[in-house]
């Protein structure tokens, strides 16, 4: 399997061509009849089969001994070679996470095709570890029963490097602003998928190692890898982390692509310029067409930023998909500006049910959007919660 040429930089702060090292191919085999045999005769030496961890296993990573067990009907199981340096002959094996002692490993190993010869450099192990309740923590990440500690990363329910670090950011510059007496940033699920997930910890808590699948975002089309720098440069310029340098550069891009399609909505095409067209369109419009880019207009040659000339394309391709997307956003962060007082008496407001009063005097939420994630909380209680709150800000007569 090739690797994608088009694969861009993280960091929108530099204009650096990529790749900078040559590409590797990942590889890709599949488990035989003979691992499936060794694995099965060896599972009570497993430290997840055998009883000697009890935690509970990440959903969507499961052991190669938990995979031919619970799919018992299949042949074999994919595979992923994952080269891991460029100067080096070290091999990730994607696929066959396991807790099976090590000599077992080497033997099965080598029963996978391609890897009859294979030495294993690092053994595969298992991982019990504890964590606190992710409902204790407050958007900010900091502990709502010790205010100044903040918590991020396995320790509050998730599995994953990425998941880990987004956490460490969002604890780490709250952390400082709680230092200097500042304001909590807050990210929203309409924002970003670091919003996402907190709120998905904090809100609704952990059965099993939490990952952040795209599938979790209702607002995915908008939480898009392109326009992470609209969405949360603003953000880190608040925050004191965006260079004057940096937001100088950010500003600069806006500004080609606001110019740019302006530009394309003041210029028109008639049918006399191209006989397929029933009426005057403007360019803008017809940039909106299935397969049509900028280059087939002959549009803009002027803007030479490659970035700003896919931004342009992709809001026109989608522009009916994020304005629908954008009222949905709207309606969403109208709720969450409804704020719910950190000591409201829940218990007080008759006709919240004594399950849904458990629940919100547990999850604590900040906002009514926040309130309505609860898991059990019904619409019901929601619209009494809106109406007892906007009740208390109306002035009496």
């Amino acid at each position: 399997l090739e690797s994608e040429p088009e694969a861009g930089p993280f960091s929108f702060r530099h204009d650096r061509s990529f790749p900078v090292h040559p590409l590797l191919p990942c590889w890709r085999t599949r488990t035989s009849e003979d691992t499936h045999r060794i694995i099965l005769e060896n599972l009570e030496e497993s430290a997840m089969y055998g009883g000697r961890i009890e935690g509970v296993g990440p959903r969507y990573c499961p052991s190669v001994e938990d995979k031919i067990v619970r799919f018992a009907d299949k042949e074999s199981h994919p595979i992923f070679l994952e080269q891991e340096e460029w100067e080096g002959e070290s091999v990730y094996v994607q696929g066959m996470s396991t807790s099976l002692p090590a000599s077992v490993q080497a033997a099965m190993v080598r029963t996978v095709p391609g890897m009859e010869r294979a030495e294993i450099l690092v053994p595969g192990y298992a991982v019990e570890y504890d964590m606190a309740d992710p409902l204790q923590l407050l958007p900010s990440l900091m502990s709502k029963l010790l205010p100044g500690l903040f918590l991020a990363g396995q320790l509050n329910g998730t599995s994953g490097y990425e998941e880990a670090a987004g956490q460490g950011i969002v604890a780490g510059i709250n952390a400082g602003r709680f230092a200097r007496e500042a304001e909590p940033i807050h990210f929203s699920r309409s924002q970003s998928f670091l919003g996402v997930m907190i709120d998905d910890l904090v809100t609704k808590g952990v059965e099993d190692p939490y990952r952040m699948l795209t599938a979790r975002a209702e607002h995915r089309l908008w939480l898009r890898h392109d326009n992470a720098d609209v969405r949360l440069t603003p953000i880190g310029r608040e925050a004191g982390i965006v260079s004057d340098e940096h937001w100088q550069r950010f500003e600069d891009k806006q500004r080609k692509v606001e110019s740019g399609i302006e530009a394309l909505q003041r210029t028109h095409r008639t049918p006399q310029d191209d006989p397929a067209l029933t009426d005057r369109i403007s360019l803008w419009e017809y940039l909106r067409r299935p397969g049509t880019s900028l280059d087939d207009l002959g549009a803009l040659p002027e803007l030479e930023d490659p970035k700003a000339r896919e931004q342009i394309e992709l809001r026109a391709k989608y522009q009916g998909y994020l304005q629908r997307e954008d009222r949905i956003r709207e309606r969403a962060e109208r709720m969450e500006d409804l704020r719910i007082p950190d000591a409201f008496a829940y218990a007080d407001l008759k006709g919240l049910s004594y399950e849904t009063v458990d629940k919100l005097q547990r999850a604590r939420p900040a906002s009514i959007g926040q309130a309505a994630r609860v898991p059990g909380v019904r619409p019901t209680d929601i619209a009494l919660l809106v109406g007892h709150l906007r009740a208390r800000r109306s002035p009496v007569a």
